[in-house]
């Protein structure tokens, strides 16, 4: 279904570069819309591009319309109308990547009767003219951004519709009872009951439930594309620091002899597996006398706390776990690291000490100063996040935005005030108000219902040529 009123200046036609800003081997401009193929044939020199099939590619010249000289030579794809990503014309050219080369052929489409596009712009009309609905359109700018497997994989399984698949699904059942329930407040007065209460408590119920477990998965989602966060703690001149350094590849965080080096927390990514992860290297643990110091150990303590995975070092040739509070951590989400193993053999009376503490913690020994070890964790540490984001949410759907999460909330809450009327005797006409305002709320995600603001605001993030 064609959404006519979210075009804005439709009947323009727009263009602009694709490809990433800069010099490169290659560049793209897009353009898009009714006049494109006559507007690109102002500055073609090839043959005539009203003989070109949809999704074929040409070879011939860009010229520049003010004095006839060539510009580039170029390969021009036709995608016509309505296969096409817009679903109006569609014409790409592929020139040099030249900085120049690029400005002169938006200067001469500007010049032939397009304009620049605004921010999303392409994949908006996409929107507007029914190519995709709107969870499927957010889908993309998260493609684009997408910095691991793991973030690639949700963002292609919602741009492809399993999400939106997922949501229309469960709408659908809301609106067939809601329709029910809305014929009986027409016939109020005949006493009779259409939508059956118990289906209804039991719909409300259950849906309610998923949704909430859909929103509550957003903390993990949005770790999944933005960075997993996770803390390596220990006591001072257990190797943080260098195990950091080993990890990223890099000499990140100063390494030391000194305790206390490290005061505050040092952040910075790696690709681990499929994921990205957001390591916190943190002061170390231990009592001191030094204020400043004390706060580098709170704020480790925190960090500890917050992270979806725990790497606790511990110093092989001098193991000591006291004042750790390791009691406190959570198995699921912790790795013991024994360190320095280059220099001795680990106690086993030590081990048994950590296993009794942490019971059921896997662990790993390594070196950070040789390396040996370092990919034996990494692997330990993708099948602890491959089960910790298996088990936080039930299907293979995590919510990665916010808006998403926050409209899930929305509607779980109210179909819990669905339920909870049906159980209480609420009259039929308020807990029809709560089941629109919910059917409102999943409509939203895909766009089905939305406003210009929310368009306005969705598109503005992403890049000109998309």
């Amino acid at each position: 279904m064609m959404n006519t009123e979210l075009y804005y200046n439709s009947s323009d036609t727009i263009c602009a570069i694709s490809t990433p800003p800069g010099a490169g081997g290659v560049a793209v401009a897009r353009v898009s819309g009714e006049k494109a193929f006559d507007i690109v044939g102002k500055i073609w020199c090839g043959k005539d591009i009203g003989s070109f099939k949809s999704h074929t590619a040409h070879l011939g010249e860009i010229i520049n319309p003010t004095d006839g000289s060539v510009l580039d030579q170029a390969v021009l794809t036709v995608f016509r109308s309505p296969r096409s990503f817009t679903g109006d014309d569609v014409a790409e050219i592929s020139v040099h990547g030249s900085k120049w080369i690029q400005r002169q052929l938006l200067n001469a489409l500007i010049g032939s009767g397009a304009r620049l596009a605004l921010p999303g712009e392409f994949t908006r009309r996409a929107f507007a003219s029914g190519k995709m609905d709107l969870a499927e359109a957010e889908a993309i700018a998260d493609l684009i951004a997408s910095s691991s497997a793991a973030a690639h994989r949700q963002a292609m399984t919602q741009m492809r519709g399993t999400f939106s698949k997922h949501i229309e699904e469960t709408r659908a059942k809301l609106v067939e009872l809601a329709s029910l329930l809305e014929l009986e407040l027409d016939f109020s007065e005949e006493d009779v009951e259409f939508a059956s209460r118990r289906k209804l408590h039991d719909l409300a119920a259950e849906t309610a439930r998923t949704l909430r477990r859909l929103s509550d998965s957003f903390a993990t989602g949005s770790a999944v594309k933005e960075g997993i966060p996770v803390a390596i703690i220990g006591k001072t001149n257990v190797g943080k620091s260098s195990l950091l350094n080993t990890l990223l590849g890099d000499d990140r965080a100063i390494v030391s002899e000194i305790h206390g080096t490290t005061r505050d927390i040092v952040e910075d990514t790696a690709e681990i597996g499929q994921y990205l992860v957001r390591f916190k290297d943190t002061a170390g643990i231990r009592q001191s006398d030094d204020p400043v110091e004390n706060i580098g150990i709170e704020r480790s303590r925190k960090a500890a706390d917050e992270a979806m995975l725990v790497l606790l070092l511990v110093d092989s040739a001098e193991p000591d776990v006291d004042g750790l509070a390791i009691e406190k951590l959570d198995p699921a989400r912790t790795i013991v690291v024994f360190n320095k193993t280059d220099l001795c053999e680990i106690p086993r009376q030590f081990r048994n000490k950590i296993d009794s503490m942490l019971p059921g913690v896997p662990s790993v020994a390594i070196s950070a100063l040789n390396e040996n070890g370092i990919e034996e964790l990494k692997v330990l540490m993708t099948d602890v996040l491959d089960k910790k984001l298996k088990n936080s949410s039930e299907s293979d759907i995590l919510v990665t935005n916010a808006r998403h999460a926050q409209a899930f909330a929305a509607a779980a809450t109210l179909l819990k005030a669905v339920a909870d009327g049906i159980d209480n005797m609420v009259p039929a006409d308020l807990i029809a108000q709560d089941l629109r305002e919910a059917i409102h709320n999943l409509a939203s995600v895909t766009g089905e219902i939305t406003t210009p603001e929310i368009l306005q605001n969705i598109f503005q993030s992403f890049c000109i040529g998309k």
